[in-house]
């Protein structure tokens, strides 16, 4: 038992140091590769293939071993155009560089493998490919997906991608939301509610005030005028 603290603060080290890479690859990615082209990136999910592609020497460049990164990104000049890409960085360099590039409109399927559990495995289908990816972890993969499914829903008008065997956390991002603008609208509506309720009470406790007043002036003004004529 007393092992397993010193490998837990190490593991946790080394996940803070690796999200604290990918984090900064990622801007990198969105400096050097979209900006320039006056283009903003949403989101990134880095990724290894699940089944190696046999590709020939030449294809790579001779550049060797190589991270792997599926970026989401839409254009700032209207109409907006939102775009699918690979962008690689390979072993001793720096810089990053633009492979494959889809438009939105050629995504046809998301499928995230295991709708029971956190898995980091995910298939890309596209109208003229078909990508199966590993993400570096499940949670990565995840937000990818919430941000991919909500630009598909705003940017999409026609035939949007199918998303399969995903979680409900991530296709119930927007129903999340509105769940919550509910609450907060129902919440709203009862305070509302209560403080009309509440100016009804008032009023009538003010007109209830006001005829008690006036009672009592009517009673003095009576007992009055008898006063005056007993004592005439």
């Amino acid at each position: 038992m007393e092992m397993k603290e010193p490998w837990t603060q190490s593991e946790n080290s080394l996940r803070a140091l690796l999200a604290w890479s990918t984090m900064s690859a990622k801007s990198a990615i969105s400096k050097e590769i979209f900006a320039p082209l006056d283009e903003r990136m949403l989101g990134a999910v880095q990724v290894k293939r699940r089944t190696k592609k046999k590709i020939p020497f030449l294809a790579t460049g001779g550049q060797g071993e190589y991270l792997t990164y599926i970026c989401l990104s839409v254009t700032n000049k209207k109409p907006t155009q939102a775009s699918i890409t690979k962008v690689k960085q390979f072993e001793g360099s720096t810089s990053f560089v633009r492979r494959s590039q889809w438009m939105l409109e050629q995504l046809r399927q998301v499928n995230g493998i295991d709708p029971n559990r956190d898995s980091a495995e995910f298939d890309l289908l596209f109208e003229n490919a078909f990508d199966q990816w590993v993400a570096s972890t499940a949670s990565e993969k995840c937000t990818f997906f919430q941000i991919l499914h909500h630009t598909c829903q705003r940017y999409l008008t026609d035939r949007k991608p199918e998303f399969i065997n995903c979680q409900s956390k991530i296709m119930g991002g927007n129903s999340i939301l509105h769940s919550a603008a509910d609450s907060v609208t129902s919440a709203v509506q009862k305070a509302s509610q209560a403080l009309n309720e509440r100016g009804e009470r008032l009023g009538r406790a003010e007109e209830k005030t006001e005829d008690m007043k006036n009672s009592a002036q009517q009673f003095a003004e009576t007992a009055h005028k008898l006063a005056m004529k007993h004592k005439c």
